[in-house]
């Protein structure tokens, strides 16, 4: 298999596995791992799990007391019939009786005051280790992958379902422990008593369970379906937010707010469903258990009046069957844990197990610069998620030297930016090769790669941050005489001064207080504040005026004069001074020289220097 097969079939891999696996079969095997990464916390579980059991065990001491203090009562009203001394013995027992009752008491609130700490205590370990390692899988992801998937779906990924898998250790695997202690200690001391009022009490427990299962089920794919629709749902309100100046430029509010409604209604539909399920299946429970009660009160009431066992016995058993009630009606909500987990992590754990398709070789060096000499050689590529059959490019062959301006120019769609693309391998290749100074730029690392190539982008983005920042985001640890040349350079110093934080002013988000020109500037000052040794730019200046692009061109002919640099615009002028110009169309390179050579050559170049040339005297 080639090498660029591969790569295709690891991006193929990575979106069928975000969209393509049935989740809903996800089940054991999620919960397994979740379990596994709480006891990591070995010490925190330890003593959560010993503080679920003592607390469960506490609790189980409470019905023994009260039926103890039911037959301690009987023996109090028979010992004042036969005098004082049989009375004060039975006030004495009864009064221990009512202390130990007190004692289990307490010491069953402290033991649960300790399980529910330690428990939320992983849970939140647990989903601030997912957090990172999520934020950092979304880091190194390919662009192939992140083409295809939303940003909506990824922020639910990462808020709720993280959510839902943190709360799995106290809401089941603690709850669990404690039902199966509750349940198990309470059936072994009814048996004791009698076998016969023990499987009466506990009757309702199987049939809840069965109960419970065939809710879990149906609440696994409703959650499901709920947490689709809220994918949906964040990515119609970040669609929004995102264009938000379009929607008022049209005065399209009202049909915004039916978009949103829509899908919010379908989510509304979903979650009552599941509210129906849940307190359906859950009114199901209860009833059977207090059937069971009612069932054991009478039976026992019969067996009390032939003498077969106490009152106090009897009271216990009921006393037993009221501690059971609350952990009935969580079984219900052990089961929807249970359903959100698997389905959360299941969500997840899909991002998480991918592999990212442009990544370092198990071989790769550090980029070794000695002169900066970029080639393409014979380079092929197609986007594998796109075009399956038709090549984005093909024998591309170009160098760019250090002191030396490679422009490229063509329609759109001819594949000029993919070609910056693949320089910053965002993409590989699929065929040929690209080098910097004879190192396949494959066989070096990522990080030392995109040290040396800096690329401004041709849709700049800028952080929520101030000016100083954004520019310095390229090399964090710059000085300010640093950042204030660079920004000189892209001729953004005067305008940044005149500001009233001057280099303190905070940027809006995506940097919305600054015009197009402006963010292009700063894009263009955060490219080359760091000592890259191969400069890209990408229709950096389309929005800036002829003069202003001028300023910035003479700026920057002392900057990168050590430095190979690749201009793609379609402003002729932006790069008509390169000492080669590249046409590049249908992915093709059809003509190449320097401007005089190409005009000379009377083909496409010239066809669309002269129409600029019309269309610029035209306007003045």
């Amino acid at each position: 298999m080639s090498r660029q097969t591969k790569s295709t079939s690891r991006i193929d891999s990575e979106v069928d596995a975000t969209y393509g696996i049935d989740v809903s079969k996800v089940d054991t095997a999620v919960l397994a791992r979740i379990t596994a990464m709480a006891f990591r916390h070995k010490a925190r579980m330890a003593i959560a799990i010993v503080a679920t059991l003592s607390a469960g065990g506490f609790q189980l001491f409470v019905p023994q007391f009260l039926g103890q203090a039911v037959d301690l009562a009987r023996g109090l009203l028979a010992g004042a019939a036969e005098g004082s001394s049989g009375r004060a013995a039975a006030e004495e027992a009864l009064a221990t009786t009512a202390l130990l009752l007190l004692a289990s008491a307490v010491a069953r609130g402290l033991f649960t005051m300790m399980q529910n700490y330690q428990g939320e205590a992983v849970g939140q370990l647990i989903g601030y280790r997912l957090r990172l390692e999520y934020y950092r899988k979304l880091q190194s992801l390919s662009f192939s992958w992140h083409d295809r998937v939303h940003t909506g779906d990824l922020m639910t990924r990462g808020i709720l379902d993280i959510e839902g898998v943190r709360l799995w250790v106290d809401t089941g695997i603690l709850r669990s422990i404690l039902l199966t202690v509750l349940i198990g200690g309470g059936a072994t001391i009814l048996m004791q008593n009698d076998t016969t009022l023990a499987l009466v009490a506990l009757g309702f427990v199987p049939i809840v369970g069965v109960r419970a299962s065939f809710a879990r089920l149906k609440l696994r794919d409703t959650w499901i379906a709920l947490q689709d629709q809220m994918s949906l749902l964040t990515k119609v309100m970040e669609e929004n937010l995102g264009g938000i100046r379009v929607v008022r430029a049209f005065a399209a509010q009202a049909h915004e707010m039916v978009r949103y409604d829509g899908v919010a209604n379908e989510a509304l539909e979903i979650a009552s469903r599941r509210v129906r399920l849940f307190v359906h299946s859950t009114t199901q429970m209860t009833f059977v258990y207090f059937l069971a009660m009612g069932a054991t009160l009478w039976v026992g009431g019969e067996k009390v009046i032939d003498g077969e066992i106490t009152l106090g016995q009897l009271t216990e058993a009921l006393a037993f069957m009221l501690i059971l009630q609350m952990p009935v009606r969580q079984i219900g909500w052990m089961i929807n844990s249970i359903a959100r987990a698997s389905t959360c992590g299941g969500r997840l754990f899909n991002v998480l197990d991918l592999e990212p398709s442009i990544g370092d070789t198990p071989d790769a060096r550090p980029l070794e610069v000695t002169e900066g000499v970029v080639r393409f050689e014979a380079v092929d590529f197609r986007y594998p998620t796109w075009a399956k059959n038709d090549r984005t490019l093909a024998e591309i062959e170009i160098e760019a030297r250090p002191g030396k301006m490679v422009g490229i120019v063509g329609p759109p769609g001819s594949g000029k930016t993919t070609i910056a693309q693949l320089l910053g391998r965002y993409y590989d290749v699929s065929g040929g090769r690209i080098t910097i100074d004879g190192q396949d730029i494959r066989n070096v690392t990522l990080e030392s790669l995109r040290n040396t190539v800096s690329i401004v982008q041709q849709e700049p983005f800028l952080f929520t941050s101030s000016i100083d920042h954004n520019v310095a985001y390229g090399d964090p640890w710059a000085g300010r005489s640093s950042i204030e040349r660079s920004s000189q350079a892209a001729q953004l110093h005067a305008y940044i001064k005149a500001l009233p934080g001057a280099y303190d002013t905070l940027v809006g988000e995506r940097g919305v207080s600054l015009s197009g020109g402006q963010r292009q500037r700063l894009s263009i000052a955060r490219a080359i504040l760091p000592d890259a040794k191969v400069l890209v730019f990408d229709d950096s200046t389309a929005a800036v005026d002829a003069a202003t692009e001028k300023r910035i061109r003479d700026a920057l002919r002392d900057f990168v004069s050590d430095r190979a640099v690749i201009v793609i615009a379609h402003r002729l002028t932006s790069l008509m001074h390169a000492d080669e110009i590249i046409f590049v169309e249908a992915g093709r390179i059809v003509e190449r020289g320097s401007h005089d050579e190409l005009m000379t050559a009377g083909g496409r170049y010239r066809q669309l220097y002269e129409l600029q040339s019309r269309e610029t005297g035209d306007e003045q």
